[in-house]
């Protein structure tokens, strides 16, 4: 088994990053209209934006999310399509990837 802690610990931390924005997004979201209607409309339309950030923000969360239970359980560096190892050099440039290269492609 390989030891992914390094990985593990860079996982985490940007789990918690995405945590940190999308609560920042979440409150800008609950803020209160501006009484202009123009104003709401461009308010409206920049929330929607937001919305999409997030929930872009979160997917990626659960992708991490999947891979640390994934390091927990020991199934990580395993290609989910062929049982190959992936490769060191593709999981350090996509952490949360489930195929090897040759799978993926």
């Amino acid at each position: 088994m390989t030891d992914y802690t390094a990985l593990a610990a860079k996982l985490t931390a940007r789990l918690a990053e995405l945590a940190e924005r999308s609560e920042e997004i979440e409150a800008d979201l609950r803020g209160a209209l501006d009484a202009d209607f123009s104003e709401q409309a461009v308010d409206l339309a920049d929330d929607e934006a937001l919305e999409g950030v997030d929930d872009v923000l979160r997917a990626e969360a659960a992708q991490i999310r999947a891979a640390l239970a994934r390091i927990d359980n020991g199934t990580y560096g395993t290609c989910a399509n062929c049982g190959a190892e992936i490769g060191a050099e593709r999981l350090e440039a996509q952490p949360v990837a489930t195929r090897c290269i040759k799978c993926a492609a």
